[in-house]
C-alpha cells in the first residue's frame, strides 16, 4: 500500500520543479445512530465497506475507523477522493446503526473498558506500558502527507515548517468537549495528545542524523514502542518519502480538510524555495514556539495567539492571515488560492469547529445538540 501523499516517482530535492503531492488520513469515530455514544463497530462496519482495502483501515480502537486517500496532484481531486470515501463508510455504518463522528473525542465519555483494535498484542503491551495514557487513543486527528521529499528534505522542510504548527492548531481546533465537559480548551486533543512523551513539537534538528539520534532515543527510553509511535505533530514519515503533519483536529467540514491540505502543501513548498534560495531560517526560540502551541490549543481561531518568532501576543486571526499571505504565492501556483482564501475568510466569519459546538451547546446545554451537530456535519457531502 502507497502511504497517503507518497508517489512511486523519485524522490525531489529543492531544486526540483516535480509539483508536490497531497494526500490526507483522516480518523473517525462510530457512534450510535440513537444515543450518540460511541459503539465498538470498526469491525462490522469495515467488512461492510470491503470494497476499498486499500483505503479504509481500522484504528487504535474498534470505536474507531479511518481513510487513506490515494496520492492526489490537486485540491480537486484530493477533495473528490474525501467526499467518496467518507460516503462509503458513512453508507456502510448505518446498515449498523451507527454515524460517522469527525471529531477529535467523543464529546461524552467513553463507557465501559477500552476496546482495543483486534487486541493485539502491540496494542496491549501499549496498554500495559503507558497505562491511563491509552485512554486518548479514542481521538480523532487529520493526518496531511506532502511528497515526494527525501528524509534530508523533510528533516530540513520540518525546522520551516514548525513555526506554523500553532497557527494549525488553531485553525483547525474542534475539541473543546472532552469526557462530558467543556475543557476551557479550543482544542484539547492536541493537550491530551501531547501528554504522551514521544508526542508534541518535533525538535529542531540540526541534521538527519540528529534526527535518527532523536528518533532512537524515544524507542531506547521506552517512550515509543515502535516507528509509529513516533506522534510528534510533524514528522518525516518513518516508512514513506513524506512529511507528515499530525497537528490538527480532525473536524467535519470537507472544506477545512482541504483548507489544512492546501496550506500545509504551500508551508512545504514555501520552505523547499527557502531552502533552494539559501535563505536563513529566522531565529526562533523554543520556549515561544512550545507557549504558542499552548495559546493556540487553549484560544482557537476566536482569542489570540503567540507570534512564535516574537512572542508577540496577537489575534488568532492575524496569525491565520499572515500565515496565508506567507504562502499565497505557492497557494496560487497551485491553483489553490480562490478556495483557501475563500475558506479562510468563511472561518473567520463563522467561527472554528469549537466555537461552533459551544453555540450548539448553549442552546439547551445539552451535548447531544453538539454530537448531532457533529455528525451531520460530518455527512454533508
Amino acid at each position: 500500500m502507497i502511504e497517503p501523499g507518497t508517489s512511486t516517482t523519485s524522490t525531489s530535492s529543492p531544486t526540483d520543479t516535480v509539483p508536490l503531492t497531497v494526500g490526507v488520513e483522516e480518523e473517525f469515530l462510530l457512534v450510535d445512530a440513537r444515543t450518540f455514544r460511541v459503539v465498538p463497530a470498526a469491525p462490522l462496519v469495515l467488512a461492510t465497506a470491503a470494497g476499498l482495502p486499500h483505503e479504509l483501515h481500522p484504528e487504535g480502537t474498534r470505536y474507531q475507523v479511518e481513510i487513506s486517500t490515494p496520492v492526489a496532484d490537486s485540491a480537486v481531486t484530493l477533495r473528490a477522493e474525501l467526499v467518496a470515501l467518507r460516503r462509503t463508510l458513512a453508507r456502510a455504518a448505518r446498515a449498523h446503526g451507527c454515524r460517522l463522528l469527525a471529531a477529535p473525542s467523543p464529546v461524552v465519555a467513553v463507557e465501559g473498558p477500552l476496546h482495543l483494535t483486534d487486541d493485539e498484542p502491540r496494542q496491549r503491551e501499549q496498554h500495559r506500558r503507558f497505562g491511563s495514557l491509552t485512554d486518548t487513543l479514542v481521538s480523532c486527528g487529520r493526518h496531511i502527507h506532502i511528497g515526494t521529499l527525501d528524509v534530508d528534505t523533510a528533516v530540513a522542510v520540518s525546522n520551516r515548517v514548525r513555526p506554523w504548527l500553532p497557527t494549525l492548531i488553531a485553525l483547525a481546533a474542534n475539541s473543546p468537549f472532552w469526557g462530558g465537559r467543556d475543557t476551557g480548551h479550543a482544542s484539547w486533543r492536541a493537550m491530551a495528545w501531547s501528554g504522551w512523551p514521544s508526542a508534541g513539537l518535533p525538535p529542531h534538528f540540526t541534521s538527519t542524523a540528529h534526527f535518527r539520534r532523536s528518533v532512537q532515543t524515544l524507542l531506547g527510553s521506552g517512550a515509543a514502542l515502535d516507528i509509529k509511535m513516533v506522534y510528534w505533530d510533524l514528522r518525516p514519515s518513518g516508512h514513506w518519502p513524506t512529511l507528515e503533519i499530525r497537528a490538527p483536529d480532525m473536524s467535519p467540514a470537507i472544506d477545512t480538510a482541504i483548507l489544512q491540505a492546501e496550506l500545509a502543501r504551500a508551508l512545504v513548498a514555501t520552505a523547499l524555495r527557502e531552502i533552494a534560495e539559501q535563505r536563513p531560517e529566522p531565529a526562533l526560540r523554543e520556549d515561544v514556539l512550545r507557549l504558542a502551541r499552548w495559546r493556540g490549543a487553549h484560544d482557537g481561531l476566536e482569542g489570540f495567539g503567540l507570534d512564535p518568532y516574537t512572542g508577540v501576543e496577537l489575534p488568532a486571526a492575524d496569525l491565520a492571515e499572515a500565515l496565508l499571505d506567507l504562502v499565497a504565492p505557492d497557494l496560487a501556483a497551485a491553483g489553490d488560492l480562490d478556495h483557501a482564501a475563500k475558506t479562510m475568510a468563511d472561518l473567520l466569519r463563522d467561527g472554528s469547529g469549537a466555537h461552533r459546538q459551544r453555540a450548539a451547546f448553549a442552546r439547551r446545554q445539552d451535548l447531544t445538540d453538539v454530537l448531532r451537530l457533529l455528525t451531520d456535519e460530518t455527512e454533508n457531502f
